[in-house]
């Protein structure tokens, strides 16, 4: 032993106290015994020392690296990490608006009725792909499988509509409205189609059916369109091309 100490290796000035961030009076400080190199998380160095140039400070993590403050634990609620009071519910966040739907839904069941301009300006697709599933559905009871005409015939006619009323329209149209009103309307064709699994459709009366479906459809879209982008009387220049869209549709229904 006595060598090492003449080398100068186990002199009390060589390791000293403060060089590895032992402060005897952290347990008079923060009211626990001092620990040995206790890392600080907020300053990126040693508790209670100074080796390292860093002043000790307790307002993150104290005594402990495992232990929070309190200060850090109310800092944590007055910013409200934890809490989810404040998010918005997952329908909101999706985009989609029950009260909405159903104001569509029941704009189109009466043609007659005026629509709300507010509420065409959501052009939300979740009642369109409802509508359009529905209809294919129930073109299943007839024995027909059209789910790829109906989307097919559905992507051509809402271009057409929209290179259309883009040149009808003073301010322009989106094709989020396109899609949202023509899937909307949608929903009469689905009435017909579960009529021709029990009816048939091919004579006098499936005829008037028709011709009386195809004239409800296009009644809605051209008011849903005419609310939506202010085009005040042109609604008869609207629906004509919507009854040769769900004419088309129609002919799917019948044959």
């Amino acid at each position: 032993m006595s060598e090492f100490e003449n080398e100068g290796f186990f002199q009390s000035n060589y390791y000293d106290n403060q060089s590895y961030g032992y402060d005897p009076n952290a347990e008079a400080q923060f009211g626990q015994e001092p620990q040995f190199g206790q890392f600080n998380y907020n300053q990126g160095g040693y508790a209670g020392g100074s080796a390292y140039g860093v002043a000790a400070d307790q307002s993150m993590y104290t005594g402990s690296i495992l232990t929070p403050s309190p200060i850090a634990v109310q800092e944590k609620h007055d910013t409200g990490t934890d809490h989810y009071e404040d998010e918005p519910p997952l329908m909101e966040e999706l985009g989609i608006n029950f009260d909405h739907i159903v104001q569509k839904t029941l704009a189109v069941l009466n043609p007659m009725k005026s629509a709300d301009h507010s509420i065409m300006q959501d052009t939300d697709l979740a009642g369109p792909l409802v509508f359009c599933m529905a209809f294919g559905a129930t073109l299943l009871l007839s024995g027909k499988l059209h789910f790829g005409y109906i989307y097919g015939i559905g992507l051509v006619g809402c271009l057409a509509m929209y290179c259309l009323l883009n040149l009808m329209s003073l301010n322009g149209v989106t094709s989020g409205i396109i899609i949202s009103v023509l899937g909307y309307c949608l929903l009469p064709m689905v009435f017909l189609s579960f009529l021709s699994a029990v009816l048939t459709l091919t004579g006098i009366f499936g005829l008037v059916l028709v011709s009386l479906t195809v004239l409800w459809c296009s009644i809605s879209a051209s008011k849903l369109f005419v609310s939506a982008l202010a085009m005040d009387s042109q609604q008869l220049l609207v629906a004509y091309p919507c009854a040769l869209v769900y004419g088309v549709f129609a002919l799917l229904t019948v044959f």
